[in-house]
């Protein structure tokens, strides 16, 4: 079995476990459409994983042999926007507005940063430039297990750390990091990486404190209802981020 063929087939399963993925919040988004109402969930974390797939389908375009890349991030990008679509259909009109301002200004933003790519840098000096903006970007966003991490923690409660999201960081950070290590691509590989070694603590972590945590709490549910981030008095654009983390899932890419 040679080095390409176990890399393509690494790829494949990669692109499965990330659809899976993608797919987690059709529940979520069932129960929007259903009540006609969004209530108290955040269109945050789609936003940032809306444009997190756009750089990383611009890095899979410009990388030979990136087809894999850009397929499954082309796929989370069509995932998210339906999301938001329905989000912005049934939002109230102060969410609706607040979603499409940041939207919009993300939007101009991951604009400018494709232009500026695009006709100021070439070969592989645009690769290593939009390589590295696609880890820096995917790196932040493991604020979010962190700050899960340190609450599960200090509260011994795996409430905010559901398991299924913690399996899925470790199953697709782990087929990414393979991948990555496969192609040699180190831009995939610290951020994939970092899912993978999170994945693993926070699996850890639920094993050690799944018996203190109450078995009322959200972490503990087993069914697929939906998690709300706030309550009907709170404003969604100002909810805790540790509340806001449940619904964060790290893509990489």
């Amino acid at each position: 079995m040679t080095r390409d063929f176990l890399a393509l087939l690494v790829g494949i399963l990669g692109n499965i476990s990330s659809t899976l993925v993608f797919a987690s919040p059709i529940v979520t988004f069932y129960w929007i459409i259903k009540k006609r109402n969004t209530e108290c969930f955040s269109p945050v974390p789609y936003i940032v994983n809306l444009l997190s797939q756009v750089l990383w389908v611009y890095y899979g375009v410009i990388k030979p042999k990136g087809l894999l890349i850009a397929t499954i991030s082309g796929v989370g990008f069509i995932f998210m926007t339906i999301y938001l679509a329905i989000f912005i259909t049934y939002a109230s009109k102060t969410n609706r507005i607040y979603t499409v301002k940041l939207i919009s200004f993300s939007s101009i933003a991951y604009i400018a940063l494709f232009l500026g790519t695009f006709f100021g840098s070439r070969g592989r000096t645009r690769l290593t430039i939009v390589g590295f903006l696609c880890a820096i970007n995917s790196i932040c966003m493991f604020a979010s297990p962190l700050v899960v991490m340190k609450k599960v923690i200090t509260t011994r409660s795996v409430e905010y750390m559901p398991f299924f999201l913690s399996l899925s960081l470790f199953v697709n950070g782990g087929t990414w990091f393979t991948y990555s290590i496969l192609v040699m691509d180190i831009f995939m590989g610290v951020p994939s990486g970092l899912g993978f070694l999170f994945g693993i603590i926070q699996l850890i972590l639920y094993a050690c404190y799944y018996k203190t945590t109450p078995k009322n709490s959200s972490g503990m549910k087993t069914n697929l209802e939906p998690i709300k981030i706030c309550t009907k008095e709170q404003d969604p654009a100002m909810v805790k981020l540790e509340d806001l983390c449940k619904h964060v899932q790290i893509q990489v890419p």
